[in-house]
């Protein structure tokens, strides 16, 4: 497939655009049908299938063309995931392959149509400001992983254009401190063919949802990588010192695929490791 040599992907044809985009509209309708009359009754294992096979639908519609490196976590006992985070499709790309109830900014929840399927996913919804809510949220990951299910979340808090990571939140990793619960760590890029972060697949900034999802549609392929990284030994080690061990292992993974540092730049534009 041939891309262009500037910009993210050479743009589709404006016709596979159009169909794109009624698959995506049909695709979630359907994830609202499914939500409203089918999980109601539907056990835990089958929900996860659903999720797992409609998340794949997603990202076949937008034609993301994903890689997954590394070993997956175990989904036999209670995991926190951590990632860096860069779109809205990081949460459809981990479902795809594997089974966690998110942690995610009570903003998501007002996304139209979108919004509710998330919430029906079993999102664990946060409100960024306001510190006692960090202490319910963890309440109920522990409540959750005790079942036992796995829990993802962004310690970034908010998305990136992916040339950098920023500070995690340590009081996002106080599940991973109870006993029995590992510290599951991942890398998410979305690479052009020439390994710079694909700017059109991030949702940073102003952008909107809707204007990111027209970027995304518009390309021919877009690429997407998971990177299981491993886990974090939990035992006798503070929040602190678990955010700083898995955002340096990130930032590793990230390193080599980040561009040069502008000459007008700073070190906070590149990952800690890559400093």
């Amino acid at each position: 497939m041939q891309h262009a040599a500037h910009g993210p992907s050479a743009p589709t044809a404006a016709q596979v655009r159009g169909w794109r985009r009624a698959r995506l509209v049909l695709h979630v309708l359907l994830g609202l049908i499914i939500s409203a009359a089918v999980f109601p009754w539907a056990g835990n294992r089958r929900q996860l299938r659903i999720i797992r096979w409609w998340s794949k639908g997603m990202l076949a519609i937008m034609n993301v063309q994903v890689t997954v490196r590394g070993r997956r976590p175990s989904a036999r006992r209670p995991t926190l995931l951590v990632s860096n985070h860069v779109s809205w499709l990081d949460v459809w790309l981990i479902l795809s392959v594997h089974p966690v109830r998110f942690v995610a900014k009570v903003d998501i929840a007002s996304w139209p149509l979108a919004g509710w399927l998330v919430k029906q996913a079993g999102t664990i919804f946060i409100e960024r400001g306001r510190r006692s809510d960090t202490a319910r949220i963890n309440r109920h990951i522990q409540e959750v992983m005790a079942r036992p299910e796995g829990v993802a979340v962004f310690p970034e808090g908010t998305t990136t254009d992916g040339t950098h990571l920023r500070g995690f939140h340590a009081s996002l990793f106080q599940p991973a401190l109870a006993p029995g619960t590992r510290l599951a760590v991942a890398a998410i890029r979305y690479p052009l063919p020439d390994g710079r972060p694909n700017p059109d697949c991030s949702y940073a900034g102003d952008r909107s949802l809707l204007e990111s999802v027209r970027l995304i549609l518009r390309q021919r392929a877009p690429r997407a990588e998971l990177h299981f990284l491993g886990y974090v030994d939990a035992e006798g080690r503070t929040r602190r010192e678990l955010a700083d061990e898995s955002r340096s292992l990130i930032a590793r993974a990230l390193e080599s695929w980040v561009p040069p540092r502008s000459p007008h730049g700073t070190g906070a534009d590149r990952p800690a490791a890559a400093r």
